[in-house]
């Protein structure tokens, strides 16, 4: 059974560009937060949100870290060459290994002035802490690029951060700036990988996560590298037909064990949180049904089952956990193409704490598959009382009815 045959022109809104935050909130949690439970919507600040929230709920965060994914060369004729980074590919493909690789690697990019670039020619970019060249092995649609450089000892990640700029989504109609560095990170960020932050974690600050803590309400960290292809906008009629992005995700041991014995609810701290977990989920089915054991979810895996012989999360996970024990694997690590759209179950997640999305993109698509017909209803509630949108705006604390 494919992606459901939903009609994306029906999942879009008008969105003013006044309305769109260029800058974030001068103190992360005064921000607005948006509270939506049974079809009941209210205005808070950020930093009521630990009152908003029982004991009986666990927050599960994204712990990825923005890297400085754009790199901005020139040739000796002075003409440049801007490179982003979307993926590694040599020597290896994983992003967790790719951050620490020393001396060259080769990812696949996006090139500006594609052109301009001659085969067999190397750019350099120095600094006072790193020189790097860089190298075009192929072209295509994202183009493969050499990078070498010197300290041979220092790895990529310290690279990217001494010669790179803060990837700030297309929509921002501005230059990255160097408090962006910092303002488009999470206070929890702690493993490099991403080329977009999950924003919804960009709201909490050290005093509402201490605030929690007290409160007694569970906190686990994940990780979900999110790339470029969360900004593809829906271009085709139907969602089964768009080509939904893949992403590199990773789970501990621990972290499963603890999520299928604590007992409480799951509160997604981002829509990558919550594609993480329940991609989690069906790896898990995949395992229990005997198919493969490579954690690769697509897009139509989760529509192809039938539910009514699915356990609750908490079994699937256990079963995880077991199976990773009898391997004695600390660490779990895959890629998702998961697609959540109107007419997904939800196996994991009761509550979601993001931002206002997009006109007609996959992550709006999810929130309407959340909260049913109900998203307009809170997007419009948004905008008629000046809640910011996107990436550096305003958030919200929706619960599944």
């Amino acid at each position: 059974m494919p992606v459901p045959n939903i009609h994306t022109r029906l999942y879009t809104y008008h969105l003013p560009d006044a309305r769109i935050a260029s800058v974030p909130f001068q103190k992360r949690d005064e921000s607005k937060l948006l509270h939506y439970k049974r079809g009941k919507i209210s205005s808070h600040s950020f930093f009521d949100l630990p009152t908003l929230l029982t004991k009986k709920y666990q927050l599960v965060f994204n712990n990825t870290r923005v890297i400085a994914a754009r790199l901005k060369f020139h040739r000796a004729s002075g003409a440049g060459i801007e490179i982003f980074l979307l993926e590694p590919e040599l020597p290896s493909p994983v992003v967790a290994l790719a951050m620490q690789q020393t001396k060259h690697c080769a990812w696949r990019c996006l090139v500006g002035n594609l052109k301009k670039w001659k085969p067999d020619e190397e750019l350099v970019l120095e600094t006072e802490n790193v020189h790097v060249k860089a190298k075009l092995l192929q072209h295509g649609a994202s183009p493969l690029v050499e990078f070498t450089w010197e300290p041979a000892t220092m790895p990529f990640f310290e690279v990217v951060e001494n010669i790179g700029f803060v990837p700030l989504p297309p929509y921002i109609k501005r230059q990255a700036e160097e408090e962006d560095k910092s303002n488009y990170q999470t206070v929890y960020a702690s493993v490099e990988g991403a080329v977009a932050a999950p924003t919804a974690g960009l709201h909490f600050t050290e005093e509402v996560l201490s605030k929690l803590l007290e409160n007694g309400h569970g906190r686990l960290e994940t990780t979900l590298h999110v790339s470029a292809g969360t900004f593809l906008p829906l271009k085709a009629e139907s969602a089964s037909d768009h080509n939904m992005h893949v992403e590199q995700v990773s789970f501990t041991k621990d972290f499963i064990g603890q999520l299928a014995s604590d007992n409480k609810e799951v509160i997604a701290v981002g829509t990558t949180s919550m594609r993480a977990l329940e991609s989690l989920y069906w790896f898990g089915v995949k395992l229990m049904q005997g198919q493969d054991q490579e954690f690769f979810i697509d897009k139509e895996f989760a529509y192809d089952q039938s539910t009514e012989s699915l356990l609750p999360f908490s079994d699937v996970f256990a079963f995880i956990n077991q199976w990773m024990q009898s391997r004695d694997l600390e660490e779990l690590q895959g890629a998702t193409q998961i697609f959540i759209v109107p007419g997904y179950e939800f196996k994991v997640c009761k509550g979601l704490i993001t931002n206002f999305h997009q006109p007609d993109s996959t992550l709006l698509l999810l929130v309407a598959a959340f909260v049913g017909e109900d998203w307009k209803d809170i997007y419009d509630f948004a905008l008629n009382n000046d809640f910011r949108f996107l990436s550096y705006g305003d958030s919200s604390l929706l619960f599944r009815n």
